[in-house]
C-alpha cells in the first residue's frame, strides 16, 4: 500500500509541476497584455495633452496675429508657414503613434514568448519525468494486481 501512495505522489508531483509551469506562462502572457493596454491608454492620454497644448499655442498665435492686423489669407507666406508647421506636427504625431503601437506589440509578443517558453518547459518536464512516471504507473499496476 505504501508503494501505491508513493507512486501516486510522484505522479501528482509531476502533474502539479507541469500545471504550475503552464499557469505561470498564462499569467505572464496576461500580465503583458495588461501592460500593453496600460501603455495604450497612457499613449492616448499623452496624445490628448499634446494636442491640447498645441491647440492653445496655435490659438494664441492666431489671436496675436489677428490683433496685430496680420491677415492669414491662403497663399501668403505666413499661411504657407503655418501649413508647413501643421504638416510637420502631423508627421511627428504619426511617428509617436507608430512608436507607441510598436512598443505595445513588443510587450504583447514578450508575453506570448513567455507563455510558449513555459509550455515548452512543461513538455520538457514531462519528457524528463517519463521514466519515473512509467515506473510509478507500473508500481501501482503491480500493487493492484
Amino acid at each position: 500500500m505504501f508503494n501505491i501512495i508513493a507512486a501516486a505522489l510522484g505522479i501528482a508531483g509531476t502533474a502539479g509541476q507541469v500545471f504550475a509551469t503552464v499557469e505561470a506562462g498564462k499569467a505572464a502572457e496576461e500580465a503583458a497584455e495588461r501592460r500593453a493596454e496600460e501603455e495604450r491608454i497612457a499613449a492616448q492620454n499623452e496624445e490628448l495633452k499634446r494636442r491640447e497644448e498645441l491647440n492653445k499655442v496655435l490659438a494664441s498665435n492666431i489671436m496675436s496675429m489677428a490683433t496685430s492686423g496680420v491677415k492669414l489669407e491662403s497663399g501668403t507666406s505666413l499661411s504657407l508657414k503655418g501649413e508647413g508647421t501643421a504638416k510637420t506636427i502631423g508627421e511627428s504625431e504619426a511617428l509617436i503613434g507608430l512608436t507607441n503601437r510598436l512598443r505595445q506589440r513588443n510587450i504583447i509578443q514578450s508575453g506570448r514568448d513567455a507563455r510558449r517558453s513555459a509550455n515548452l518547459q512543461a513538455v520538457s518536464t514531462l519528457l524528463q519525468s517519463a521514466p519515473d512516471l512509467k515506473r510509478d504507473f507500473e508500481t501501482i499496476q503491480e500493487e493492484l494486481s
